[in-house]
């Protein structure tokens, strides 16, 4: 029986544009960002601000370094918001109805400026931080390990008490999923923009 579920948060319920974020980095300056920037795991500067060895000023500043230009807080953030190509309002809806029913968790490869802006009432249509959606959120860059490592899912275990048998991960990166299947989650493995309501529905009996 599920009692929890276990959401991404980029390509499960903000849609995710790799292009736009090449095409912004590129804008502002950093000619070789696709040998850094991928849709499911960084390299580089990129992996180490999602795994939080560096803090965002340290991310702009190597970055500046990395490309012999000073960029400014602003045109860094302008560059990671090129990832960000929607938010269906009907996700976060379904998703509070969940909520009366199952425990639920974000687990996301994420860094701060993204996740800074989640929390604020820009995050959705209805005013609402990504806070009031989810029980607990576990955020890579401030667990200091990216999915699919196995370590990320074992801290997310031993601090909620969850159990992997009880819970459904959804998640569109398919080491991801193929990690949590590993571990004993029940998996859904969406695709990035899709509407995954009725294939959740059908996993959940409801």
């Amino acid at each position: 029986m599920i009692k929890n579920i276990v959401f991404d948060l980029g390509g499960v319920i903000i849609d995710l544009d790799h292009k736009g974020a090449i095409r912004n980095f590129k804008e502002i300056g950093v000619d070789d960002i696709e040998e850094m920037l991928d849709p499911y795991e960084q390299k580089g500067l990129f992996l180490e601000l999602e795994d939080g060895r560096l803090d965002a000023e340290q991310f702009r500043k190597g970055l500046s370094e990395h490309c012999g230009k000073e960029f400014t807080m602003e045109e860094v953030t302008y560059g990671w918001f090129g990832f960000v190509a929607g938010l269906p309002q009907y996700k976060l809806d379904y998703i509070s109805e969940l909520r009366k029913d199952y425990n639920l968790y974000l687990l996301s490869n994420t860094n701060p400026f993204i996740f800074e802006w989640a929390k604020t009432s820009e995050f959705s249509e209805k005013g609402l931080p990504i806070t009031e959606y989810f029980d607990y959120i576990y955020a890579s860059y401030q667990m200091g390990v990216t999915k699919p490592n196995a370590l990320i899912f074992e801290r997310m275990i031993e601090h909620s008490g969850m159990i992997p048998s009880e819970t459904l991960f959804v998640d569109d990166g398919i080491h991801n999923v193929e990690m949590g299947k590993q571990l004993g989650f029940h998996i859904l493995h969406p695709k990035n923009k899709e509407d995954w309501r009725e294939a959740l529905d059908t996993l959940l009996n409801r």
